[in-house]
């Protein structure tokens, strides 16, 4: 049972008696009821998250109920659980396991709330943003107690106690210590087997390399993920995330007004290779074709590319053909050939190559620029790095991970 401040309960329950009834009444365009069928489905998959889209809420009491979820999410969601969780006890009781409940997750359009790790300043804290980026780091997934069981020797008893902290929906943060003695003093021994934990992952998001200004390290964001999120994700993949974002209380004794902040995530998902297409235009359509009916159509395409450059003339050719790529292909026998170009441009100093890489970048609509003096043949792919403040050791995503159906630069890949 979570447990609140003074008058914090009633409100909860007025939010949860608010929510309740969003899921008992809440219709799609059909005058249909959406949740039934919902819950029916996580149940016969054995699920405990239900996804609900943004529209549905937005679409309940002329959008209320949506603008207070984006605005007061730990309000809301622990409201939205506990709701859920009561639907599903009320149809079988024995779903959950001692301690478990339902989790809800968010999805569909967030309108300004969807912003990039850049664009996560103070006025989003507290409440529900959405985040897309490139997942850098990953941390091992490591079991966190929620409720620890003691046993008093002599007397057969035994008590427990639950534990929350910055990423709990479910009332305010507790004391972590583990308490040795009962109210009265006397003794007590924890029994590991009968506590109850769950898992914890911590990520890293980096603002993916399109997206960043021109001549500026991308941002990251730190993001906790529990439970059926764990492990959603790996280093290099880039995702879609919907969580609170929340500063993190500093050292007690501080005098720093400095706030670390994270994202507790509260929906995963993978969005796969997308990258910002240009958008083309019909009117470029029409030259593209003027461009391929010539027979210089390789010459003049190359002419084109970085004009202030003189010369060069085959070089340029070929890294229009680095930039067209190949042909991907897969044989019967499920072998796969890369369609993917590699250029080594070597010669003098001063001859323009870190120049024509800059160019390579500007085109390009996903490339990730590297020094072969700073990195090394293992670092393009994947480190093993150590967190400064755990200790523990976490997979760093490298620049060709990151680049992926993309263009990697390497400048003075000789240094390497």
């Amino acid at each position: 049972m979570a447990t609140y401040g003074d008058g914090g309960l009633e409100r909860q329950n007025q939010f949860t008696e608010e929510i309740r009834k969003f899921l008992e009444e809440a219709t799609d365009d059909n005058e249909e009821f959406i949740f039934p069928e919902k819950i029916a489905k996580l149940k016969q998959e054995g699920r405990r998250r239900l996804l609900v889209d943004m529209a549905d809420i937005r679409r309940h009491d002329d959008g209320k109920l949506e603008k207070a979820v984006r605005m007061a999410p730990t309000e809301y969601i622990g409201a939205f659980e506990e709701a859920l969780t009561d639907a599903i006890k009320n149809e079988d009781p024995t779903y959950f396991k001692d301690g478990e409940g339902a989790h809800v997750g968010f999805e569909g359009q967030f309108g300004f709330h969807r912003v990039t790790p850049r664009e996560l300043l103070s006025p989003f804290l507290g409440k529900l943003v959405q985040v897309e980026g490139i997942v850098t780091k990953c941390s091992v997934v490591r079991p966190k107690l929620v409720r620890s069981v003691h046993y008093k020797p002599g007397t057969d008893q035994l008590t427990s106690k639950d534990y929350r902290d910055i990423t709990s929906f479910n009332g305010a943060p507790t004391p972590a210590s583990i308490p040795t003695q009962d109210e009265d003093g006397q003794p007590m021994q924890i029994e590991y087997g009968k506590c109850v934990y769950k898992d914890h992952q911590s990520l890293v998001i980096q603002e993916m390399p399109e997206s960043a200004p021109p001549g500026q390290l991308p941002r990251s964001v730190e993001v906790v993920v529990e439970e059926d999120l764990v492990d959603t994700a790996k280093p290099g993949d880039r995702v879609q995330l919907v969580g609170v974002y929340r500063p993190v209380p500093t050292a007690a004794g501080s005098t720093s007004g400095v706030y670390r902040t994270l994202l507790v995530g509260n929906t995963v998902r993978t969005i796969g290779g997308r990258v910002n297409a240009p958008n083309i235009t019909e009117k470029d359509v029409q030259l593209m074709k003027q461009i391929v009916r010539r027979d210089d159509a390789l010459a003049y395409m190359g002419s084109a590319l970085a004009p202030s450059i003189c010369g060069h003339q085959n070089v340029k050719e070929a890294i229009l053909l680095l930039l067209a790529g190949g042909v991907e292909k897969t044989l019967k026998n499920k072998t796969h050939l890369r369609g993917d170009i590699n250029m080594l441009m070597v010669g003098d100093p001063s001859v323009a190559k870190s120049q024509l890489l800059r160019m390579v970048m500007n085109i390009s609509p996903l490339s990730v620029s590297t020094t072969g003096r700073g990195s090394s043949g293992v670092g393009l792919t994947a480190a093993v790095t150590t967190d400064a403040e755990t200790g523990d050791r976490q997979l760093e995503a490298g620049a060709m991970v990151l680049a992926d159906r993309g263009i990697v630069c390497i400048d003075e890949f000789d240094k390497m």
